[in-house]
């Protein structure tokens, strides 16, 4: 007989921190994390962005350029960018470009089909000739379970990006660099190598990385990062020829398509127990929160992305665009919380970096 589901406090989060006698407050910026729109080629039914081929919001070039601006008078050190599909944007590519010419380090979040869209034929030999690091979407080694999660189609295209990919030398163990695809190296990828800060972690400097991530297929919490990570190897390796960099395990929160999914199946209170009884007050101090902002395709800020998606704008302020905001201030200052930060802190915890502990 399955257990009753105990009353849950507004923001269990808060109520958890407080148990533990945590507080979770800004460190010193490191990361922006720019979602450049929510337009995309797919609509995965785990899409914490809602996103999709018929949204529209998209950012414009004039954002793009006043962030840059920010971000080379705050000197950061690695720009994430993120969508909905963040290539679709006519935009991306001259973004990528000015983040780099700046000495940022770039990690583009890449949902793999987008490599097999019209117009998008030279992406894999473009991202390598710049050393971007890719962070792509394959949410199993199985047909069943990725299309489950992505639709019809979604995991022959994937296995087709990724052959692409280690092509032109991602995930191999090996070091190929621009000037080793094409002969040479652009304006902006020999500025970036030239003046980049140290890495965030310790992956050679001439490797082009591209790290895999998994989401879980239903109302549970990922298993150890380690062991899926042995388990992609070898699957990917032997039924495919597929060599990647590191996996990333993400927990699903408990927001928008996936919330939806939880309520409809009548799982949500359940899920949100779960997430709660299984807080680790030790994934608190590595959160992404902490040393990152997020941008959304208008311009504004928040914690993270997913606070993002919630609108809850900084430390529940007002919505504040980035151009307004001197980074040097943000350190000390509390983050913005919700229930669904219980997804962050649950089991391993979940970062954009995959597993915390």
């Amino acid at each position: 007989m399955s257990q009753p589901l105990r009353k849950i406090p507004v923001n269990p989060f808060a109520a958890r921190l407080g148990q533990h006698d945590l507080t979770l407050t800004r460190a010193p910026l490191q990361a922006l994390q720019v979602n450049v729109g929510k337009l995309c080629n797919q609509a995965c039914h785990h899409c914490h962005v809602d996103a999709g081929p018929k949204r529209t919001e998209i950012m414009t070039w004039e954002t793009m350029a006043r962030i840059l601006d920010w971000s080379m008078r705050h000197h950061i050190r690695e720009a994430d960018i993120t969508g909905g599909a963040p290539e679709i944007n006519p935009h991306f590519r001259r973004c990528v470009d000015g983040f780099l010419a700046q000495g940022s380090q770039v990690t583009a979040r890449c949902n793999l089909t987008v490599l097999l869209e019209p117009g998008q034929e030279d992406l894999a030999t473009w991202y390598a000739t710049r050393g971007v690091r890719l962070v792509c979407s394959l949410p199993c080694y199985t047909r069943e379970n990725v299309e489950a999660q992505r639709g019809k189609g979604v995991f022959d295209k994937s296995i087709e990006a990724l052959k692409r990919l280690n092509a032109v030398g991602y995930g191999r163990e090996t070091a190929t660099g621009a000037h080793q695809i094409t002969g040479r190296t652009s304006a902006a990828s020999r500025a970036s190598l030239s003046h980049r800060g140290p890495r965030l972690d310790p992956i050679a400097e001439d490797r082009l990385v591209l790290d895999l991530v998994y989401n879980p297929g239903g109302a549970f919490l990922p298993g150890p990062q380690a062991k899926l990570e042995a388990d992609y190897r070898e699957r990917l390796r032997t039924d495919h020829g597929i060599e990647f960099t590191h996996l990333r395990t993400l927990t699903n929160l408990p927001i928008n398509r996936f919330a939806h999914w939880l309520e409809r199946e009548g799982k949500y209170d359940a899920y949100l127990q779960l997430l709660e009884e299984r807080f680790n007050p030790e994934t608190v101090p590595g959160l992404m929160c902490r040393q990152l902002l997020s941008v959304d395709w208008r311009g504004r800020v928040y914690d993270c992305d997913f606070n993002q998606m919630l609108e809850l704008p900084l430390a529940g302020r007002a919505p504040r665009y980035l151009w307004d905001i001197e980074a040097q201030k943000l350190a000390g200052e509390p983050i913005a919380t919700g229930s669904h930060c219980l997804g962050c802190t649950a089991g391993h915890g979940s970062s954009c970096g995959g597993a915390l502990v």
